[in-house]
């Protein structure tokens, strides 16, 4: 299954299996994933193709600044005919859900979706309603443009399990790319080849990855050295342990592994870290890296052996 996802992928997507495979362990890893990169790379594309591999409910909301949170998580509907309300499920209630340009809505509609990607569940109107399972948030933001926009802020940044980025494609993909766009695009010769049940059985199966005492130390290493990082101003959560320990679980399963290796963690670290810190006001206007910061902290941490 997880290979015809792949196959389903590569139609769309040429030349970028690292991205494949990290957007893949977030599938198994029941992980949040926010794609972002400069316009016109194929971000929402390649999330709607992750989408329709998937034959469980999809829903799109393009951010826009006048978004509402209930536009968002949905609303209480006014019937005239016999005075009742009915309530109106928001695109939320999904099992993917495409949260395009996302940085383009309002602080108060971002946090609408605090509670569903943390909880998977929403409070309206004083009722809390569970959202289908599994439920995944892909999101796509471009940080290059600055008007019109608003910074993502930590709490929400740290709900995404992971942060990737497409980059641009190389010059034989890109040529490639123009001739199989020629008569129509590869997204509508995508088709699903998960469902429900399936994907949440792998991800159950993910969990049963077998992690020694040493490598979740490990874990535990890597995000603590986050925190005493002289330029970094605040460090990575307890949630980021967790979910690099799930992520590193699901990388070994993809590799046809029933345990991790400390290389599953030092492979997928860069991408759900780095997202997650804030670094000091010097070190951010000198132009570091985030993910530099982590390949450095990947070179000092010891490896267990």
């Amino acid at each position: 299954m997880i290979d015809a996802v792949r196959a389903q992928l590569q139609k769309v997507i040429l030349g970028k299996e690292a991205v494949l495979d990290r957007l893949l362990v977030a599938l198994l890893a029941d992980a949040h994933v926010l794609m972002e990169d400069v316009p016109g790379v194929g971000k929402t594309t390649l999330a709607k193709a992750l989408a329709r591999t998937f034959a469980g409910e999809f829903k799109r909301l393009q951010f826009t600044p006048d978004l509402l949170p209930t536009d968002v998580v949905g609303s209480s509907v006014y019937d005239p005919r016999d005075g009742s309300f009915t309530f109106k499920p928001g695109p939320v209630f999904a099992n993917v859900l495409l949260a395009d340009e996302i940085n383009r809505a309002s602080p108060r509609t971002q946090s609408s979706l605090l509670e569903a990607m943390s909880e998977r569940q929403a409070s309206i109107e004083g009722i809390t309603r569970p959202l289908p399972r599994p439920f995944l948030v892909l999101a796509t933001q471009n940080p290059i443009e600055l008007h019109g926009t608003y910074p993502l802020p930590e709490a929400q940044l740290d709900r995404f399990g992971m942060r990737v980025e497409l980059g641009y494609p190389a010059r034989e993909h890109e040529i490639a790319m123009l001739y199989a766009q020629a008569d129509h695009h590869p997204l509508d010769d995508v088709r699903p080849v998960l469902d429900e049940k399936a994907l949440l059985s792998l991800q159950a199966a993910v969990r049963a990855v077998r992690v020694e005492r040493r490598v979740g130390a490990y874990v535990v290493d890597l995000v603590e050295a986050t925190r005493a990082h002289p330029t970094i101003k605040m460090g990575a959560s307890p949630r980021a342990s967790a979910t690099l320990f799930r992520c590193a679980q699901a990388r070994a399963y993809l590799d046809g592994r029933a345990y991790v290796v400390p290389e599953d963690v030092k492979g997928i670290a860069v991408e759900v870290l780095a997202h997650r810190l804030m670094l000091d006001p010097k070190a951010r206007y000198s132009g570091l890296r985030k993910e530099d910061l982590v390949r450095e902290i990947l070179g000092v941490v010891a490896v267990p052996v």
